[in-house]
């Protein structure tokens, strides 16, 4: 049987992978565009995205997770980086969430936490924290498909094609979605 953690871990490492295979498709120059009608850029989602996650799982059970050294205004400022340092930006957020989901076990998930002065079962910070991180992966994907056009790469069912994924539906387990995902991305 699979624990709620696992479970929950295996949603997170999906949307990351989507992430990762949209910006993959994106030319570097475009990660830092701000497409017409978008407030934010690829890379100021990214980089908020790694904030959020640094904040909230540095020290879970033991401190706020709004932590003081985080400064989430500027998260949101235009910037200019390269697609190695908003990677390296992307995964240091991802380290310390997926290093925190290691450690926790079901038994964790009725205890709680605080995220900005309020308290929290563990449950909720998490499922909290796996839609704010879909929420976000859905607007770089959303983007990069649109600064892609015709030579975007779907990267769940292409349309027309429900009828033959059903046949072999593999991408519903999440970790199958992500290993797929990650093979798109691989040099």
């Amino acid at each position: 049987m699979v624990s709620t953690i696992q479970s929950l871990h295996a949603e997170y490492l999906r949307y990351k992978a989507l992430a990762e295979a949209a910006v993959a498709q994106v030319d570097e120059s475009d990660l830092t565009a701000r497409p017409p009608g978008h407030d934010n850029s690829i890379a100021v989602i990214c980089w908020h995205i790694s904030g959020n996650l640094e904040s909230r799982f540095t020290d879970f059970l033991t401190s706020d997770g709004e932590k003081t050294w985080r400064h989430r205004e500027q998260e949101f400022d235009a910037r200019s980086t390269s697609r190695a340092e908003l990677l390296a930006k992307w995964a240091s957020g991802w380290d310390v969430l997926l290093g925190t989901l290691a450690e926790l076990k079901d038994e964790d998930l009725p205890r709680t936490v605080t995220i900005r002065r309020q308290p929290l079962q563990v449950t909720e910070a998490l499922l909290r924290s796996l839609a704010h991180v879909a929420y976000h992966v859905g607007q770089i994907v959303y983007i990069a498909k649109a600064l892609q056009g015709d030579r975007w790469q779907f990267l769940s069912i292409p349309p027309g094609q429900s009828d033959t994924y059903n046949q072999s539906a593999i991408l519903e387990k999440p970790s199958n979605h992500a290993q797929t995902l990650a093979s798109r991305t691989k040099p």
